[in-house]
């Protein structure tokens, strides 16, 4: 690990239903535990600029999810239904039987669907930016849906992650996370990731179908001026969850990197215990 990566926390390894799975533990000694999972195409050290005020009062556990950031992959678990049995086994790996969820861009969906698994083990989730309706995404998100099965198996996929994190983030990433990015999505990795929003046709369908039954209150938090998730994505999640709070920051899809004191901020206050009032 480069030591000019930012500090989130004691990053290490472990295996979870027989995968190496990348994550970092911070923050407060007690207290519900939080749980992070990664944006596409970054990693956990996309919420470096979060931890620090996220972790004044709760544990903090981030985690790459299976073949994002510097987790090892596996086809059953690239689509949200799948990823959200995943973040389950999570739980109880880590011994947790109750946590709130933090879960930007890919992790939007598979939390939901965690939440109708097991709706107990969820004190409250924060999702958004991620394609709630195929038809609501947009720019290079619909290409990739779209995209038939090996479109980028000869890209390098590392290369294109890169790319994108520079031309949408409003701030200067540093070289050392720039370049966990590029790892994270070298290779092949691209292209299998893509297997996961190539699943939203047959995936979101369903799950907007469950939002009314999802008692657990759920804050969304997302960008003004997204161009990949517009807006209406997480308005739709607004109009059927029962129980929840939209907020739309100053900044693009990458919220977390383009406003990340507001988004530690607005989480905070949530978890606090804003989420009691959703």
């Amino acid at each position: 690990m480069s030591k000019h990566l930012p500090n989130i926390g004691n990053v290490e390894t472990t295996t979870i239903d027989g995968l190496q799975i990348r994550f970092a533990r911070t923050g407060a000694s007690t207290g519900i535990p939080v749980l992070l999972t990664s944006p596409w195409p970054e990693s956990i050290y996309a919420f470096r600029g979060a931890t620090a005020e996220l972790g004044k009062h709760s544990p903090l556990l981030l985690i790459d999810l299976p073949g994002f950031g510097r987790s090892e992959g596996r086809a059953d678990l690239f689509s949200p239904d799948g990823m959200g049995n995943f973040i389950i086994k999570v739980a109880k790996h880590f011994g947790i039987e109750r946590m709130h969820a933090i879960g930007p861009d890919v992790g939007t969906t598979a939390l939901l669907f965690a939440a109708v698994r097991k709706p107990g083990l969820f004190e409250s989730l924060v999702v958004g930016s991620g394609a709630t309706s195929p038809d609501l995404a947009a720019s290079h998100l619909t290409d990739l849906i779209n995209s038939p099965a090996g479109a980028f198996a000869e890209a390098e996929g590392g290369d294109i992650s890169a790319g994108f994190v520079t031309q949408s983030a409003m701030r200067e990433t540093p070289p050392a996370v720039l370049e966990d990015y590029r790892l994270s999505s070298a290779g092949r990795r691209f292209e299998d990731a893509a297997n996961f929003v190539r699943a939203y046709p047959r995936d979101l369908p369903r799950l907007r179908q469950e939002l009314p039954s999802i008692e657990t209150p759920v804050l969304i938090v997302a960008g003004k001026n997204d161009p990949i998730v517009p807006p209406p994505n997480g308005q739709l999640l607004a109009d059927h969850l029962p129980h929840n709070r939209y907020t739309l920051l100053k900044g693009g899809h990458l919220i977390w990197e383009d406003a990340p004191e507001e988004y530690a901020s607005q989480i905070a206050a949530w978890l606090k215990g804003g989420y009691r009032s959703a």
